[in-house]
């Protein structure tokens, strides 16, 4: 089966509707796994995660790499294929459906991985930073901010290319190396306390609350 390309993919948004779905693609996305190994992750039955195993593998998100032979049994191995590179050209052409599926499962990922570092000691560094920004900014304000975003993710890879060539002079020291989790957000926000109904307050007003953030473990 093709791979998923594009977020605007009926079964990219299909696989992202389920939120076991999307904690298995998580798995995957950093190991190759079997059903039996998710199901002890996930704490779930092993006959859901096997239904969703298959549905993903099925709309092409996952692939078999491996199959091994356990007490008579065929025990399969996926790992997840590479989740869609979307650009800002198509983000913006993306349809509501398609970008909420992709927002949804992005916040729950977050959190599960914000949390479960955070219950080990993930955040103990004395230089770790929870940080939170709500600015009111101008169309130009935003498209600055916005260039500073990406700046950071550039210069955040650039970093990890230069950390991994230095531990792999390093290959007998893997107590050097620290898994860091790094997110950046940036939205147009509301207030927490205005009430939803239905309404675009938003564009009521003169100029536009952005919300930033940017959380580091």
């Amino acid at each position: 089966m093709r791979p998923v390309t594009s977020i605007d993919d009926p079964r990219y948004v299909k696989a992202l509707s389920h939120p076991l779905r999307v904690r298995i693609l998580a798995i995957l996305q950093e190991r190759t796994a079997s059903p039996v190994e998710l199901a002890q992750v996930l704490e779930g039955t092993l006959g859901t995660v096997s239904y969703h195993v298959r549905t993903l593998h099925q709309l092409g998100l996952i692939e078999l790499v491996d199959e091994t032979r356990v007490r008579g049994a065929v025990e399969h191995h996926y790992k997840a294929r590479a989740r869609p590179q979307v650009s800002d050209e198509a983000w913006e052409q993306a349809p509501p459906i398609a970008k909420q599926a992709a927002v949804g499962s992005s916040l729950q990922m977050i959190d599960d991985y914000a949390r479960a570092s955070a219950a080990a000691g993930g955040f103990d560094h004395a230089d770790a930073a929870l940080i939170r920004l709500s600015l009111t900014l101008d169309a130009k304000g935003w498209q600055q901010l916005a260039k500073a975003c990406k700046r950071l993710f550039e210069q955040a890879q650039r970093i990890e290319a230069d950390a991994s060539e230095r531990l792999g002079r390093r290959p007998h020291h893997e107590q050097e190396s620290i898994e860091v989790g790094l997110v950046m957000m940036m939205f147009e926000a509301i207030a927490l306390g205005e009430a939803i109904d239905g309404a675009d307050r938003r564009h009521r007003r003169g100029s536009r609350t952005r919300g930033a953030a940017m959380a580091k473990r």
